[in-house]
C-alpha cells in the first residue's frame, strides 16, 4: 500500500478512536444509549474496514474470502439499523421488531447463498446486499429529509460517502494487489466523513439525554436558561447539605458569585440580553467546575458552589480564581428576538462578577447565615482589584484574595 494511503487510512482509524473515546465519556455521564449506538457504530465499520483491507490474520485467501463475506454481511445489517435508529425511524415497537426481522432474514440469507457460490461470487454477494441496504437507508434518509428532519440531511451526505467508502473497500478486496493508490485515498477519505458525519448526527439527536438528566435530577425547579438548580431548588440543596454536614462535621467550602451590572444590562437592552447572558455563563461554570462540586442558582444575579469534604481550603480558592478569571471574559450577546439574527445582531459585554468564599467547619452556623454571609462577601469583592472575598478564619476578617502575578 502506498504511503500516502497509510497516511489516510490512519487518519480515518484516528476518528474511530476519537468516536470510541467519545462513547466512553457518553457512558460515564449515564447516557448508555448514546454510548452503546456510538461504539458499535465505530466498531462495525472499523473492524469492517480492517478486514477487507486484509489485516486480519488469515493466510488462506480461500477463507479469507468467505469471513469477508459474511463480516460485510453482517455489518451492513448493524450500520443500517443503527442508523434507523439514529433517525427515529422505527416509531412503534412492532413496527421496529419487522424490521430488525427483515435485516436479520436479509444477513442469514445472504450468509447461506454465499455458502453454495465460490468465495469471489459469494463476496460480490454480500457487496451488493450492503450496496443495496445503503440505497435503501439512503431512501429512508431523503425521505425523512423531505418531511423537515434536519438531521436526516445530514445523514444523506453520511450515507452517500458510505456507499463511495463501500465501492472502494470492494474493489480492494476483490482486487487487492491491482488496485490503485488512488481509490485507498478515496475510499479512506470516504470513509472518514462518514464516520464523523454519523458521529455528528448521533450526538445531535441524543444531545437532549443530557438536559433531560439534569432535568429529571432536579424536578420541576430546573431551571431552562442556565440548565441549573433554580434558585427555590438551590435552597432545598443548602438543607440537605447542613443537614449531612451536622451529621458529619467535615469542613465545607461555600462560594457565591453575583454579577454587578446585570440590573444596567437589562435596563439597557432587555430581557432578552440577560437570559443569553445568564445561558453563556452558566455554560461556563458547568463546564469549569468538578464533577463532585455541587451548584445551583442565586436569587436573579447569582451562583452558589458549594464544595463538601473541603479539608484542603487550597483547590476552593484556586476554583474560585479559575471561576473569576473564565466568567469575565467578554461574550457576544444577542439583542434580537429574531432567531435568524441571533450570530449577527450581537452586544459585546463583559460580566462585573464578585466573588465570595468561605470554609465552613462549625457545625452550628445555620446554612441560610453562611449562604448570606458569602454573598455578602462576593457583592463586597466588587471594591477588590481580585474581585474575591475570602474569609480568613485565623483573624475572623474578610479579607481580598491578592491578585497572582503572571508567570
Amino acid at each position: 500500500m502506498d504511503k500516502l494511503a497509510i497516511g489516510f487510512w490512519g487518519c480515518y482509524f484516528g476518528t474511530t478512536a476519537l468516536m470510541l473515546l467519545g462513547s466512553a465519556m457518553a457512558y460515564t455521564r449515564s447516557l448508555r444509549r448514546v454510548s452503546i449506538n456510538a461504539a458499535l457504530s465505530a466498531l462495525a465499520s472499523g473492524f469492517f474496514v480492517v478486514a477487507f483491507l486484509g489485516g486480519l490474520p488469515i493466510a488462506d485467501p480461500v477463507v479469507l474470502t468467505r469471513f469477508l463475506a459474511q463480516v460485510s454481511a453482517v455489518t451492513a445489517v448493524v450500520l443500517s439499523y443503527l442508523l434507523l435508529t439514529m433517525l427515529d425511524v422505527p416509531k412503534s415497537d412492532l413496527l421496529r421488531t419487522r424490521v430488525v426481522l427483515a435485516l436479520s432474514v436479509i444477513c442469514v440469507a445472504t450468509v447461506l447463498v454465499g455458502w453454495l457460490l465460490e468465495p469471489l461470487t459469494a463476496l460480490a454477494l454480500s457487496i451488493g446486499e450492503c450496496g443495496l441496504l445503503g440505497l435503501a437507508a439512503l431512501a429512508v434518509c431523503v425521505k425523512s429529509a423531505l418531511h423537515g428532519d434536519r438531521l436526516a440531511r445530514a445523514a444523506s451526505g453520511g450515507v452517500l460517502f458510505m456507499l463511495l467508502a463501500l465501492i472502494g473497500l470492494g474493489w480492494i478486496a476483490l482486487d487487492r494487489d491491482e488496485v490503485p493508490w488512488l481509490v485507498h485515498v478515496v475510499s479512506a477519505v470516504a470513509a472518514t466523513l462518514y464516520l464523523a458525519t454519523m458521529a455528528s448526527v448521533m450526538w445531535a439527536r441524543y444531545a437532549y439525554l443530557m438536559e433531560l438528566h439534569e432535568a429529571m435530577a432536579f424536578g420541576p425547579s430546573y431551571d431552562p436558561v442556565t440548565r441549573l438548580r433554580s434558585h427555590a431548588e438551590t435552597g432545598q440543596l443548602v438543607g440537605e447539605v447542613f443537614k449531612s454536614f451536622r451529621d458529619e462535621p467535615v469542613p465545607m467550602g461555600v462560594m457565591a458569585l453575583t454579577i454587578a451590572n446585570m440590573y444596567a444590562l437589562e435596563k439597557l437592552h432587555g430581557t432578552v440580553a440577560i437570559n443569553h447572558a445568564l445561558f453563556v455563563i452558566a455554560g461556563r461554570l458547568r463546564r469549569s467546575v468538578p464533577a463532585h462540586v455541587e451548584m445551583g442558582r442565586l436569587g436573579s444575579d447569582g451562583f452558589l458552589i458549594i464544595m463538601r469534604n473541603c479539608n484542603d481550603s487550597g483547590r476552593l480558592i484556586d476554583l474560585a480564581r479559575r471561576l473569576s478569571s473564565r466568567l469575565k471574559k467578554p461574550l457576544s450577546l444577542s439583542t434580537s428576538r429574531d432567531v435568524s439574527r441571533l450570530e449577527t445582531d450581537n452586544t459585546v459585554w463583559v460580566a462585573e462578577m464578585g466573588v465570595g468564599v468561605l470554609v465552613v467547619s462549625n457545625t452550628t452556623v445555620r446554612g441560610a447565615s453562611a449562604i448570606s454571609m458569602a454573598r455578602g462577601m462576593s457583592r463586597a469583592a466588587m471594591s477588590y482589584e481580585s474581585r474575591i472575598a475570602w474569609f480568613d478564619r485565623t483573624s475572623g476578617e474578610i479579607v481580598e484574595l491578592p491578585v497572582l502575578s503572571p508567570s
